[in-house]
């Protein structure tokens, strides 16, 4: 990640304090009015290309607040897990590569906007999500508060899910599943790309030595 040192040495002042927080707040107060004053208020939110183009410009931003814990069997507890995991990267990484971290998945939803007509926060949420997995796959979390279980088997619970919408999804959906995760790709991609050739070489040589090991 040099490139991303450079610039960061460069336009490091650019980061934006406590994002992850502001996130978190926006996803709540867009909840809250949806729930308690006015349900279509999260159609004013989301990002939606005719709307944009046609002026409505503060949709490129507030889609991120779109609640996308809302509908969730865990509901609160679904924004409070964010909020946890969005706060230890950005404490991790500090200001500028949250932000950039962020920036890239906005980045990916516009150019999938454009494309298929629409995008929703969802991917960009999930690859904060993948990011901590993959940093801390062995940290321990509490399931609704009772049942311990580690980051890597939720993780590889997110990835199937993510991989089924993948397969039975349109085109489009692929699109925005994909281009919505590009902060993940860029921050970590050349790692998996290693741990996932790392993994298929040795599970060959085990078999190859299991193979002339046979009596």
């Amino acid at each position: 990640m040099n490139w991303i040192d450079k610039l960061e040495r460069r336009f490091g002042r650019y980061g934006i304090p406590h994002l992850v927080n502001g996130l978190m707040l926006g996803q709540a107060i867009v909840g809250l009015i949806v729930l308690f004053f006015n349900w279509k208020f999260a159609y004013l939110v989301t990002l939606n290309r005719d709307a944009v183009l046609h002026g409505q410009v503060w949709r490129l931003i507030t889609f991120l607040f779109q609640p996308i814990w809302l509908g969730s069997a865990l509901g609160v507890l679904n924004l409070l897990f964010y909020f946890w995991i969005g706060n230890a990267l950005e404490r991790l990484w500090g200001d500028f590569r949250m932000t950039l971290y962020v920036a890239l998945g906005v980045l990916g939803a516009w150019i999938s906007c454009f494309i298929s007509g629409a995008a929703s926060p969802n991917a960009i949420y999930l690859s904060m999500l993948f990011a901590y997995t993959w940093l801390w796959p062995n940290q321990s979390v509490l399931l609704f508060g009772l049942i311990p279980f580690k980051m890597k088997y939720l993780g590889w619970f997110e990835l199937a899910v993510w991989v089924w919408q993948f397969i039975w999804g349109d085109r489009f959906t692929r699109i925005s599943l994909v281009l919505g995760m590009l902060g993940f790709l860029v921050f970590f991609g050349r790692e998996i790309f290693f741990w996932c050739k790392d993994t298929i070489l040795g599970y060959k040589r085990r078999r190859d030595w299991e193979k002339r090991n046979r009596f």
